[in-house]
């Protein structure tokens, strides 16, 4: 009954092409905070993942690049519908910006995530949360970091990161829909800014960790690091200091970036600082960083 369902969506979208002579609006509609609480949702260590094969992966910079463009039309919601993914457009009620967005299909082994493009301005920070709800609220951050920031990208992986032997463990695996479209991202020129979170036991007498990952701290990394230390919270940098096992020298992400000599920020938050109460000072000093006034 659905792929019914989505064959004569794509057909009525292509008639419609014809019928009013261009690509029509996608065909519904959603926003982020309804799509992040249903993905948050279906999260568990026990539910279906696969990864993308090969082709599925080649076929995302293709996907990936439509979303960026603005393109909404019958090609691109084809195009995700080959990747398991719904695409939906609508406009921010927290910014009055204009939004697309895809994610994946709630149940389905594909549990792949979601991105969502600020389409209100250009392309500027990939905002990364690789570990939603396993690191508890930094699917919150993200999306409040990609609000403050005109131009974001949100990339949110869509499964928990002990499922299927923690093969969905996307900052740890090259072969996941997030690793592709993070690494396309960074090559059409985006830093990439990924936000885990950590126990205060891990790291005591410390709210964040910053790091390039397996590259070398440039200008952005230390202006993350300066602007949370000058929000609050006691900041360990990476390349001054020894951050124990938090300073994401394994991270895939980090690591392809490290070899293309990409910008990449790697930051642990403390669960302190990632709840309610002090969330809004963090997401404010990382906008200023990737945004210097």
């Amino acid at each position: 009954m659905i792929a019914v369902r989505r064959r004569l969506l794509l057909a009525g979208l292509a008639a419609s092409a014809v019928a009013g002579g261009g690509p029509p609006g996608p065909p519904w509609r959603s926003d982020p905070d309804a799509t992040l609480r249903r993905l948050a949702g279906s999260l568990d260590p026990d539910q279906d993942y696969r990864a993308p094969t090969a082709d599925e992966r080649a076929a995302v910079p293709a996907a990936i690049d439509r979303l960026v463009s603005g393109n909404a039309g019958p090609d691109a919601v084809a195009m995700f519908d080959r990747l398991a993914m719904d695409l939906s457009a609508g406009t921010d009620p927290a910014t009055g910006r204009p939004f697309l967005l895809a994610a994946s299909r709630p149940g389905a082994e594909e549990s792949w995530g979601a991105v969502v493009v600020d389409r209100g301005a250009e392309p500027s920070v990939v905002v990364e949360v690789p570990h939603p709800v396993a690191d508890r609220d930094t699917e919150h951050v993200g999306l409040a970091l990609f609000r403050a920031v005109p131009g974001a990208v949100l990339l949110v992986g869509g499964a928990h990161r002990r499922a299927a032997g923690e093969h969905a463990d996307v900052a740890h695996h090259e072969d996941s829909f997030f690793h592709a479209v993070a690494g396309h991202l960074g090559a059409r020129g985006m830093p990439e800014l990924q936000l885990h979170g950590f126990g205060s036991a891990s790291l005591p007498a410390v709210d964040a960790v910053v790091s390039a990952g397996a590259g070398t701290a440039g200008l952005l990394t230390m202006l993350v690091a300066d602007e949370l230390d000058a929000a609050g919270p006691a900041v360990c940098r990476a390349w001054r200091q020894d951050c124990g096992a938090l300073e994401g020298r394994t991270n895939a992400q980090g690591r392809a970036a490290a070899v293309d000599g990409r910008p990449f920020v790697h930051v642990e938050l403390s669960r302190a600082v990632r709840g309610q109460a002090r969330r809004g000072v963090i997401v404010e000093a990382l906008a200023r960083a990737v945004v210097p006034v």
